[in-house]
């Protein structure tokens, strides 16, 4: 099932990978001919005197070994072009793939495994193919025509091999069996380090601050010793291929030198087809190690093979709906009896009901966990719900393209992210056909304008790679104008004025409000300043609507809302007069 997944990466690259085998096949005819015409040589040239002969076998000697050798480069050739193809087509594949992936498949399988994926598990794999195309055909019709041979030019030492090949069979595929599980675990330990490298590089700058580079370190070193010990494991085992085939092929070299000569002396072979017989003994063994050496690759390769193929035949939790209705009526957003869960059995929301009209500017409070950003994601459909239904422009969130809906409900996360490019690369992330005139507009209500032509290059200024050149409040605003720009009928702001002062909050505030009507606002903050002025203000706790109403209802009648404001506005001796 796992071969059938990955061959479909193969594509392009399908006539790289039937030649190879081919070419493998021209050389391994050439170099199993030189023994023979070398034997030929030694008993009708050498032995007899005749010249003329041995010039003529000679020439045919070389134009054999010229022949090998071109079949051999071609070969390798072929194959370097075939396996990188495959990998790429491979890598091609499972990033598209990820594209695909709601945020509940990319939670299933982590960040930090899915690069391992991309990664370590597709080199491995890389590999294993290149061998198989190659080495995996070339050894075996090696092993095949060798063993003819000898059984033309000396038949009384092949029941040799039919001793040592079962025998060579029967521990291989012990050692493969006993194996694979402990390389099966090295690899998702690659998982694990991976995740403490993103980790410690993404929070570098709160390590430092906390000067906790000795703790980091050490968290590093236990995951890596986790790889190391499972691979120790592993190759302990597959170690003893290589003495266990070195064994054989001595023995088997012994066993071939007894019998050769005991069949001279009777007059049952010559001296030319001992000496052929000594080199396709060479080559048969070398087939064998080849054939081992492959297979502890490919007991590798089966793990990240096997880890690949769990992600390209993962089917994404979300339906597109490409033929979905394109067109968004208006901002109305409506929740209907809706739970959700991001593991089942335990809602994270429950029955949420909801109706908000187009244009309101609506606020979120509600303490850490309890279900704000949860709430807010399943109007974009980042995750669907578990039960009830989503609406957004009177129809069903499910029913809409999924791109559609995306480019009408605009999110911006709390985690602000930026990429490397320039301001305006960033900011046409909204709309990629965006003229200056419209970043500058949707610049102007984020209330970054000001900074951003400040700065010497203005909007080609060249952001590093996270915006880790620009605050944390300069970030927030970019974020905001860059969603602005998709000019959506719901503009979701995920506590995303938190790094701003609350004079540019307010400012922003009032520029959603008077310079983009019939927008639907939704503010989730930690701050009751920056959603006081909000048509409607939604308290949640515990995953549930706890009440809902204006800043004057809620102060009146809300003590969680009234200990919120005074603690915000007059300190915590006011506070605990309302607890």
């Amino acid at each position: 099932m796992t071969v059938k997944i990955l061959k479909k990466s193969i594509r392009e690259y399908r006539k790289e990978t039937i030649i190879t085998p081919l070419l493998m096949v021209g050389e391994v005819a050439m170099e199993v001919l030189i023994p023979m015409l070398m034997a030929l040589v030694i008993d009708n040239g050498v032995s007899k005197g005749d010249i003329a002969y041995t010039l003529k076998m000679s020439l045919l000697l070389i134009l054999a070994a010229g022949l090998s050798l071109t079949f051999g480069l071609a070969g390798a050739k072929t194959a370097a072009k075939a396996s990188a193809g495959f990998a790429k087509n491979l890598r091609h594949d499972l990033y598209y793939k990820i594209q695909d992936f709601s945020f509940s498949n990319i939670d299933k399988f982590s960040v930090s495994s899915l690069i391992t994926r991309c990664t370590t598990d597709i080199q491995n794999v890389q590999m294993a193919f290149q061998m198989i195309i190659r080495m995996f055909v070339r050894s075996p019709i090696m092993f095949i025509f060798a063993i003819l041979m000898v059984f033309k030019n000396g038949p009384g030492v092949v029941g040799i091999y039919a001793f040592a090949i079962p025998i060579l069979a029967i521990c291989i595929s012990f050692m493969m069996f006993r194996a694979h599980p402990y390389f099966e675990k090295a690899f998702k330990s690659y998982d694990g380090l991976n995740n403490v490298v993103q980790e410690n590089l993404n929070g570098i700058r709160t390590v430092k601050a906390y000067v906790r580079e000795e703790q980091q370190e050490e968290v590093f070193d236990k995951a890596a010793k986790k790889i190391y010990k499972n691979f120790v494991k592993a190759q302990k085992i597959m170690s003893f291929v290589q003495p266990m085939m070195m064994s054989l092929m001595f023995g088997c070299t012994i066993a071939v030198s007894f019998i050769g000569a005991k069949l001279i002396n009777v007059g049952e072979m010559t001296t030319g087809q001992l000496l052929s017989v000594y080199t396709y003994n060479s080559m048969i063994l070398s087939s064998l190690i080849i054939i081992g050496m492959f297979i502890v690759m490919v007991t590798i390769a089966r793990a990240s093979a096997e880890r690949i193929s769990e992600v390209l035949t993962t089917v994404p939790d979300m339906d597109i709906n490409e033929s979905g209705r394109k067109e968004v009526l208006n901002g109305d957003v409506r929740f209907e009896n809706v739970n959700f869960a991001y593991k089942e059995g335990v809602n994270v929301l429950e029955n949420i009901n909801l109706d908000i009209k187009a244009g309101q500017m609506i606020g979120i409070l509600g303490p850490t966990g309890s279900g704000k950003s949860t709430l807010v994601s399943l109007i974009a459909r980042l995750y669907d719900a578990t039960e009830g239904t989503v609406e957004v422009g009177n129809l069903n969130v499910k029913d809409y393209n999924l791109k559609s809906l995306r480019d009408n409900v605009a999110v911006v996360l709390q985690k602000n992210q930026l990429f490397s490019g320039t301001v305006s690369e960033n900011l046409r992330w909204g709309n990629k056909d965006a003229s200056l005139d419209e970043i500058k507009k949707a610049c102007h209500i984020a209330n970054a304008d000001s900074f951003i032509e400040s700065m010497k290059d203005g909007y080609e200024s060249h952001v590093e790679q996270g915006g880790t050149n620009f605050s944390g409040g300069q970030r927030q605003r970019l974020c905001i104008a860059r969603a602005l720009l998709k000019n959506p009928k719901v503009l979701i702001m995920d506590d995303s004025t938190s790094a701003v002062d609350t004079q540019t909050d307010k400012s922003i505030r009032n520029a959603l409000r008077d310079g983009v009507k019939g927008l639907t606002k939704i503010i989730i903050s930690q701050r009751i300043s920056s959603v006081e002025d909000a048509d409607q203000i939604i308290m949640m706790n515990n995953g549930r609507i706890e009440d809902i109403g204006t800043h004057d209802e809620l102060l009146k009648r809300n003590s969680n809302y009234q200990g919120l404001y005074y603690t915000q506005t007059k300190g915590s001796d006011e506070e605990k007069d309302y607890e």
